[in-house]
């Protein structure tokens, strides 16, 4: 059965046949501005509401929901219909309520570093599926607004590109958040990069990029065996070229994996004639991977020395570490075991 999330206004219109036209709009309003489940909409009649949460269901049950950072930052583990678990986190700033969203159960990438790469794919998730979780955390943040969303949580977006597109035009067009505000990250598919260029949205790029050459970036990051360096950066070249818009790489710092200063020569090869932006995020922990992250004082060095170097570069705020919520952590042993699923 379809989701409310996934039905275009025409396709709602068509399911309310025989009702009276004004009941779109309100029902619309509720499910994309309100932040309401069907049978929370109350200008509707009971009837309506009942047949509307029987044919258009709710995709996620909250199978564990857990808090850290005094309250600031949230993760819920949502149970699929096939019985697949995802996670989401919501994190609280000052200035700013970030959601993390996933899109797919599992990952494919395997990357070594990263508990979901570890865990392996499951499934793609629906565009009713991702869509859902940031209106469960809009929920949740209430009656703060959700202003920031990064496609960051499981999953690689554009290995699952239709629904990825799709989740951004639907919150652009129907939440009312600005393409800007919206960051998708990526391991460096080359021609869904290229693609996306094309797309018209001014959202943010993120690539995990992690190490500047390919012998060991083929170890950590093994698409790059598929998509090297060369390739990523002309896929680089084709998304500044069309967009206008700076690319963020993002380098989680392993001590004495790509925290040397060899290593830190060759980011700034590779990112300053690009005009990238670098987030620098001190590695976070994972079972499967037991490597440390650089000490606080080494990813001062890094960022400094690439500063120096002409790059501008940042050290990201690691969040939800205790409850692994943070950047790879995410993962939950419920799903299946790594299969490959097609990358074009």
């Amino acid at each position: 059965m379809a989701s409310a999330y996934e039905l275009t206004r025409d396709e709602l219109t068509g399911l309310l046949a025989g009702e009276p036209k004004y009941r779109v709009d309100q029902i619309w309003q509720g499910i994309w501005e309100q932040d309401r489940f069907p049978e929370e909409i109350t200008t509707i009649s009971k009837a309506l509401r009942e047949k509307l949460t029987a044919e258009l269901p709710l995709a996620l049950e909250v199978a564990n929901d857990v808090s850290t950072d005094e309250g600031t930052t949230r993760k819920w583990v949502y149970r699929l219909h096939d019985g697949y678990t995802i996670e989401t986190v919501l994190m609280n700033y000052e200035d700013r309520v970030t959601v993390c969203i996933s899109t797919q159960a599992g990952c494919a990438m395997g990357c070594t570093f990263c508990a979901t790469g570890q865990a392996g794919f499951s499934r793609q998730l629906t565009l009713g599926e991702v869509v859902e979780q940031v209106v469960r955390a809009g929920r949740a943040a209430a009656p703060r607004r959700i202003s920031n969303i990064v496609f960051m949580g499981m999953g690689e977006p554009l290995a699952n590109y239709d629904v990825t597109v799709g989740t951004i035009r639907a919150l652009h067009h129907e939440r009312g958040l600005s393409a800007r505000n919206l960051t998708v990250s990526t391991v460096g598919i080359a021609p869904a990069i290229e693609r996306l260029a094309l797309e018209g949205l001014p959202l943010t790029l993120a690539i995990s990029l992690h190490v500047a050459n390919d012998a060991e970036r083929d170890e950590l990051i093994p698409i790059n065996k598929r998509y090297n360096l060369e390739r990523l950066y002309q896929a680089c070249e084709v998304w500044r070229n069309e967009t206008g818009r700076r690319i963020s790489f993002e380098w989680a710092l392993i001590s004495g994996v790509n925290d040397t200063d060899q290593a830190l020569y060759e980011l700034a090869e590779y990112a300053r004639p690009l005009g990238a932006h670098v987030n620098l995020i001190p590695l976070n922990p994972t079972p499967g991977y037991l490597v440390i992250g650089s000490p606080a004082s080494r990813v001062r060095y890094f960022r400094d020395e690439l500063e120096e170097l002409g790059v501008n570069a940042t050290v990201r705020r690691t969040r939800g570490r205790t409850i692994d919520a943070a950047c790879g952590q995410l993962a939950n042993v419920t799903n299946g075991k790594r299969r490959s699923i097609p990358v074009r």
